[in-house]
């Protein structure tokens, strides 16, 4: 059984140094029946540590640092996810644990035509999928926290700079799917309702190479994780960036 692991931010990091948990860490200690004296795990910045639990009362925790924790699970190049928004904003806190799970390294939402956006609403939820991402990446034992950015609109993507550049689309169009490279990629896929051909166009004028998932027409919330799955699969047998 893997240990439990929390995010802590950057600081002074040195065997026998003490680190404070907040609130809802000591909670989740607190459920798992944890003492003082149990091993878990904690990441300060992106650095990932072998600890003991020295404190738990009374909603604070306070975590011991034993030793580095040699190891990387992060994915061997960045895999941006630009995310359209949907008009079922609960349906963006669905994609973001498997997303998390799978690697993503950068969630970009952006505002399709067919995106219902409020920008208000939007903001207010900005909170929460930070708490999913961190709490996604505790539960995968990711050693980063994905970089999550405010809406952008659809334009952003006709200026997107990253070497490999897909859109998953469900229209045929006569190409084969791209071959994945050890280099950065970004991806998206549409809202509810699709990309339209306008949108599609335009991304492919700027070298978004459209990707098919299949015979079957995936829901906006599929789409997103069934494409990062797919990268996942390929990853160990590629060779490091180049």
């Amino acid at each position: 059984m893997s240990l439990p692991r929390f995010f802590l931010p950057a600081g002074p990091a040195a065997e026998n140094t003490l680190a404070s948990l907040d609130a809802e860490a000591a909670r989740h200690l607190k459920a798992l029946r944890l003492k003082p004296g149990a091993a878990l795990e904690v990441v300060l910045g992106d650095r990932p540590w072998k600890a003991d639990l020295a404190e738990l009362d009374r909603g604070r925790a306070t975590a011991r640092l034993v030793a580095p924790l040699e190891e990387d699970r992060e994915p061997p190049f960045a895999l941006e996810a630009c995310l359209p928004l949907p008009a079922q904003l609960s349906l963006f806190d669905d994609w973001l644990p498997p997303l998390v799970e799978l690697g993503a390294t950068l969630i970009q939402p952006i505002v399709y035509s067919r995106s219902e956006f409020d920008s208000a609403k939007t903001a207010a939820r900005l909170d929460r999928w930070a708490r999913l991402i961190q709490s996604a990446c505790e539960q995968s034992h990711r050693g980063r926290l994905p970089e999550l950015r405010p809406p952008a609109p659809f334009e952003a993507l006709l200026a997107w700079d990253a070497p490999q550049k897909w859109v998953a689309y469900e229209l045929a169009t006569g190409q084969a799917n791209p071959v994945l490279r050890p280099q950065a990629l970004a991806f998206t896929s549409g809202p509810e309702g699709g990309i339209t051909e306008a949108e599609f166009q335009a991304l492919a004028a700027v070298g978004w190479r459209p990707v098919s998932l299949g015979r079957s027409i995936l829901r906006a919330v599929t789409a997103p994780v069934a494409l990062l799955g797919a990268v996942q699969f390929q990853l160990p047998g590629l060779a490091g960036p180049g």
